[in-house]
């Protein structure tokens, strides 16, 4: 005997639906790497150096190894990079994110448990009553909240690429800020030696009565504020250190720590990116993120919309039996009535939402490209600075003191004129690293404007390192 089914045919694929979904749920399972690889993959494009996600004790041995080997020789600025992306707690920690999303994407993909009841009454004779219940709706909806866990699982992926960004920008900078005060220590040291041979002179000058306690007691406040100024240099270099040492997220092997003599020298041209603002609206992290916010809440109000009157929607099985009568079959269907609300309030909330979502998506935008330009603006300043520096005033200042030594071989000028032009050179030395370090840090921050975030951060942690560096500057040509 054959049987017809006589259900109109939106029921059929209602059905037909349900049934697909279901067999869906086996597909849904945890990707090899967590999602880590499109994660390597944008870090990789932007920093030039490959992150690396420790979840294993073989991937914590080998991270330690190559941080081992990198330390064995001055850093670079691209192994500081490298250093910080292998070992930074506070960065492997943001990965875990990666783990919860995809925990979420995995847990949509799949249908909720069942439900089981089961009662039994005693009186007259034994009632038992059985039903296993499933939640149709969740079934229903899984494709659209599978997709709306997509958009977040790639959300959180550009989260964690945008902070292995920041890392590496901070590991740059700080390298930068640590050579470039290492090196202002050196200079330090020589204007305090130049100092201490014009106080002792000056001493025995004014001893033999040839020269005037306002000059000698001139001499030794030059020499008591290059003594000070000397202090700072060095509390400078140990604060730059240690802010290095912690990005790079080193413990004891801090002290293995070794730093170039000197800043890397300036390009002979300076960069010039095409389409500068374009690409910071196609490339940025940030700007991706805030399109991916207003795709997912976008996805997400679609899926309110779906479920706007119907709440709670559970289908089952279920039977009856009693003492002494046959077992009764049917099934169970349990629905919250929408009385109250009908859902207009959440559907409001999630349109509030997907507005809110785009007009950030545009003001990221307009600040991406506003960073662009003041970036590049930075950069090309710094860029003619430090080449300023280079090729006039630092080259003039050993001209000028070439000139006083033959003038005082030609006793045309005393030792003291001789000792004052040297502190005169040296405070343009000071000056040229300052700038050198500037455009170092400008040109970081340039690249990660362009293709990785925002450098605001970073530029507000740079002001008070300048500020230091411009001081001592300035004290050592007193």
């Amino acid at each position: 005997m054959h049987h017809r089914d006589h259900r109109p045919a939106p029921r059929r694929r209602l059905a037909a639906a349900a049934l697909a979904s279901l067999a869906l749920t086996g597909c849904a399972s945890f990707s090899p790497d967590g999602g880590f690889g499109a994660v390597e993959q944008l870090a990789k494009e932007r920093t030039g150096r490959a992150p690396a996600l420790l979840r294993t004790a073989a991937q914590s041995d080998a991270a330690a190894a190559r941080v081992a080997e990198l330390l064995q020789q001055p850093l670079s600025a691209g192994g500081a990079v490298e250093v910080a992306l292998l070992n930074n707690r506070e960065l492997q920690a943001g990965y875990a994110e990666l783990g919860i999303a995809e925990a979420d994407l995995v847990r949509a993909g799949r249908l909720a448990n069942p439900s089981f009841s089961f009662g039994r009454l005693s009186g007259h004779g034994v009632e038992i009553d059985r039903a296993v219940l499933f939640d149709v709706l969740g079934l229903l909806t899984m494709p659209l909240a599978r997709e709306v866990e997509q958009q977040r699982f790639e959300q959180a992926q550009l989260r964690a690429a945008d902070r292995t960004v920041a890392v590496a920008a901070a590991a740059r900078e700080a390298f930068v800020t640590a050579v470039a005060a290492r090196q202002l220590v050196g200079f330090q040291q020589r204007v305090l030696e130049t100092a201490e041979a014009a106080s002792e002179l000056a001493r025995r000058m004014a001893a033999a009565g040839n020269f005037s306690a306002l000059a000698q007691l001139r001499e030794q406040s030059f020499h008591a504020d290059a003594t000070a100024q000397l202090a700072r240099a060095q509390h400078q270099a140990v604060v730059a250190r240690e802010a290095l040492v912690r990005v790079l997220g080193l413990g004891g092997d801090a002290q293995d720590l070794r730093l170039p003599e000197r800043l890397p020298e300036l390009p002979a041209v300076a960069a010039e990116p095409r389409d500068a603002e374009q690409t910071a609206l196609d490339q940025r992290l940030d700007v991706r993120l805030a399109r991916r916010e207003a795709e997912a809440t976008a996805r997400a109000l679609g899926l309110t919309q779906a479920t706007r009157f119907v709440n709670v929607l559970h289908a089952g099985y279920q039977n009856q039996s009693a003492s002494g009568e046959p077992r009764r079959n049917g099934y169970e269907i349990e629905l919250t009535l929408p009385l109250f609300d009908f859902g207009s309030a959440r559907v409001a909330r999630a349109e509030a939402l997907y507005l809110q979502a785009v007009n950030r998506t545009a003001a990221v935008g307009v600040q991406a490209r506003s960073e662009v330009r003041e970036s590049y603006s930075a950069y090309r300043t710094a860029y003619e600075l430090a080449r300023l520096y280079r090729d006039e005033v630092v080259p003039l200042r050993k001209r000028i003191s070439d000139e006083q030594l033959l003038r005082y071989n030609g006793m045309l000028i005393s030792v003291f004129e001789l000792l004052a032009d040297a502190r005169e050179q040296i405070a343009g030395v000071v000056g040229a690293v300052s700038s050198l370090r500037d455009y170092w840090i400008a040109e970081s921050r340039l690249q990660t404007a362009l293709t990785g975030r925002s450098p605001a951060a970073a530029g507000a942690a740079g002001l008070s390192s300048t500020a230091t560096m411009s001081s001592a500057a300035a004290a050592a040509g007193h």
